[in-house]
């Protein structure tokens, strides 16, 4: 990245921006490295995208109205219930613009997804980083009427691991003055969705995307589910900011494959058999791996450096996703592509260990 102008704002001088994961084009790679599908949208999106393709000539719908009424019948919540928005990225910004201030700040997890601490940063807020168990683990205890906002990821990034419904219930219940944020962008593949408690609690904001689970994440589609006053508030700060946000050709892409869910009900539990059949394969091999939710895994070898796995694998063609927090730099987070591709990250990692002596 270049070097800031003479005019960049000084409140943004010390910004330690999110990194993305890479995207290198310099030979044919295996993306493992950013959760993207394996699997590509159902039969139905393409031609929607094609329909609207031709009428780009019009603003889009600032209300979602249609993409809004099919979510909100599949998921069994209220139409005035969601708010759509250019990824999940977007609506968690929102979230923190809505809700954050110098007298309400937020609290999250120190190893998490890395926007978090960003939005925080860029709105002027004030955080507090929740230390994690050993086992990289989440503590319902630690927010226990906490008394800020809080933001979990559920799965949680980039471990995988899961709270189980009552866990988070206990946050939500014990800060009802606060927002409580549940990022579930991972929830389709392993575990329990919160949903149900947006029935008993007006402080739970759920946060999903179409990236992963729906095989959209280049169509940038996320939205927020919550009580209908948290919904307007979050419209309040839509419509400050860019009132078009969902692109016609995005919104029929979401509307779409949420008419052809069971199409990605059944990839998921592909992704969730591959996830398991590598994580025994991996441990096999003498790797820590924690029992993700997620469509990732996350390993670690006690004989091998992280950084230099992780760059083993790029020289084989093979590019996963590592962290240079020290306390998970020897860990690389590994997303969950098909039986072949799996395959081939598991005889990279053997030829690696073999390299090494370690195998």
């Amino acid at each position: 990245m270049s070097a800031y102008s003479r005019f960049f704002s000084d409140r943004h001088a010390s910004l330690e921006a999110y990194t993305p994961g890479e995207q290198p084009r310099d030979m044919a790679y295996i993306k493992l490295n950013t959760n993207e599908s394996p699997y590509p949208p159902s039969p139905g999106v393409a031609a929607a995208v094609a329909r609207e393709a031709g009428r780009l000539q019009l603003y889009s719908d600032p209300t979602c109205r249609d993409l809004n009424a099919k979510a909100a019948h599949v998921l069994g919540v209220g139409e005035d219930q969601i708010l759509m928005t250019n990824g999940s990225d977007e609506i968690l910004n929102f979230i923190f613009m809505a809700f954050g201030d110098s007298r309400h700040p937020f609290a999250f997890p120190t190893l998490t997804y890395g926007f978090y601490p960003v939005f925080a940063r860029l709105n002027n807020i004030p955080y507090r980083e929740i230390p994690m168990g050993t086992d990289l683990s989440i503590d319902p205890a630690d927010y226990r009427g906490l008394g800020m906002h809080i933001v979990i990821a559920n799965p949680n990034a980039p471990t995988g691991l899961y709270l189980d419904v009552s866990q988070i219930e206990q946050i939500v219940a014990t800060n009802r003055d606060s927002v409580v944020v549940v990022d579930e962008a991972y929830i389709d593949f392993g575990g329990e969705s919160c949903l149900p408690l947006l029935k008993a609690y007006d402080n739970l904001l759920i946060t999903r995307t179409f990236s992963k689970s729906y095989s959209l994440a280049g169509a940038r589609l996320g939205f927020g589910i919550g009580h209908p006053s948290l919904i307007a508030d979050l419209n309040t700060i839509k419509y400050s900011t860019n009132p078009y946000n969902i692109n016609r050709m995005t919104m029929a892409a979401g509307i779409a494959a949420l008419e052809e869910n069971d199409y990605y009900r059944e990839k998921c539990r592909l992704v969730a058999g591959e996830r398991e059949r590598t994580k025994a394969a991996l441990r096999g091999l003498g790797f820590t791996v924690t029992d993700s939710a997620a469509n990732f895994l996350f390993a670690a070898h006690p004989e091998l450096d992280g950084e230099e796995l992780y760059l083993a694998l790029r020289r084989r063609g093979i590019l996963v996703r590592h962290f240079s927090t020290p306390a998970i730099r020897n860990y690389n987070r590994i997303t969950v592509g098909t039986a072949t591709q799996m395959d081939a990250l598991l005889d990279a990692v053997k030829d690696y260990m073999k390299e090494v002596s370690v195998l």
